[in-house]
């Protein structure tokens, strides 16, 4: 049980530091609301889930390790997160909710994950250094990505939430155009630390 708490800390501050995920689940929080963007915060949890399961049995460190497949991730990343920030730009400028626009499904959150290199880094750093020393191997990479996803749900949450209470304070325009202009400058610098 003590290999558990450096675990435990390792996933609640690379959970809870700013990244992609937390940067579009704060801006989920506020154009959708809490819980419109809980199927978001599930599927981060569940993709990351499984690209913890994949590094923890050793096939994310030769993933990352495939120079031409790490480049495709990057670009993967970096371009949604370039998509994310132009999505931002229009939210600073309307008014309310749109109908057409959603907020991302579980589905897409899930997928996202693999594409997402912080996630990458986490699983396979996470998996290399505090991998749980249980036998059977199966039931050590499900205690790993146990632990990582209690501890991760609340952090994603607490952005998702916040988001939510700022929602309610930047009903004026020039507030909303000020914090747009806050999340897109992050958000194109994570799309810029990738590449670093």
């Amino acid at each position: 049980m003590e290999s558990l708490l450096p675990l435990a800390l390792f996933a609640f501050v690379s959970s809870i530091t700013p990244g992609p995920n937390n940067i579009m689940l704060t801006s989920s929080g506020i154009r959708f609301g809490f819980v419109r963007s809980l199927p978001h915060m599930f599927g981060v949890v569940f993709g990351f889930s499984v690209i913890l399961a994949l590094c923890a049995a050793g096939i994310g460190s030769l993933i990352v390790a495939m120079p031409a497949l790490h480049i495709l991730l990057k670009t993967i990343g970096s371009t949604y997160l370039v998509y994310l920030a132009w999505q931002l730009r229009g939210m600073a400028f309307t008014q309310g909710d749109d109908d057409s626009v959603r907020p991302m499904s579980f589905i897409g959150a899930s997928l996202f994950q693999f594409a997402n290199p912080k996630a990458w880094v986490m699983a396979v750093t996470g998996a290399a250094a505090f991998l749980p020393p249980v036998q059977p191997v199966w039931l050590a990479i499900t205690v790993f990505c146990f632990i990582f996803g209690i501890i991760n749900l609340p952090c994603i949450g607490i952005w998702a939430g916040t988001g939510a209470v700022l929602r309610r304070y930047l009903t004026q325009a020039k507030w909303r155009r000020l914090f747009c202009a806050i999340m897109i400058i992050l958000t194109l610098y994570s799309a810029a630390a990738i590449w670093l």
